[in-house]
């Protein structure tokens, strides 16, 4: 009985409940200036007590996917592969945003348009992996990219 009265419960609690216990996505979008190639931006909320970092990226949407950063190099950006990832600390954000780290997608399966929808599979490795629908949006300006949402320490109520 006492089964069944558990089960009852944990059927009817919010999935949302249980997203305090992992690394959610905030504000996520792609952004493709050509027909071969797409960056992904999006704000990264570490819930855990724990640091996570994302090890990798996929997507159908593209025949390679990695993880990027933007580096000046003799007064000259260059974009690099990141190796060793992105971390997140325990508790905090971290942005990938545009003239920084992001996940760069290669050899795009087809043309992005604004209002099409990309999906991810981001892989924290330990932490786990998210599945992610980010929308295209190519009118998106850096000032209305992916920004670090303002927290309380304590409250996540407003996940």
């Amino acid at each position: 009985m006492k089964r069944q009265i558990f089960a009852a419960v944990a059927a009817m609690m919010p999935l949302t409940a249980f997203a305090h216990d992992g690394v959610s996505v905030e504000n996520a979008y792609v952004r493709s200036s050509n027909p071969k190639t797409a960056g992904a931006f999006m704000v990264l909320d570490n819930h855990r007590e724990t640091a996570c970092t994302l090890v990798g990226a996929s997507s159908d949407a593209a025949k390679r996917v990695e993880l990027h950063t933007n580096l000046e190099t003799d007064g000259v950006m260059k974009m690099m592969k990141v190796e060793e990832g992105f971390p997140v600390e325990a508790q905090s954000t971290r942005a990938l945003a545009r003239g920084g780290d992001h996940v760069m997608m290669m050899g795009v399966t087809q043309p992005l348009s604004d209002g099409d929808v990309v999906n991810l599979t981001l892989d924290f490795g330990d932490c786990g992996t998210i599945e992610v629908e980010a929308p295209v949006d190519n009118q998106r300006s850096p000032e209305e990219a992916a920004m670090p949402v303002e927290k309380d320490d304590a409250d996540h109520s407003g996940h």
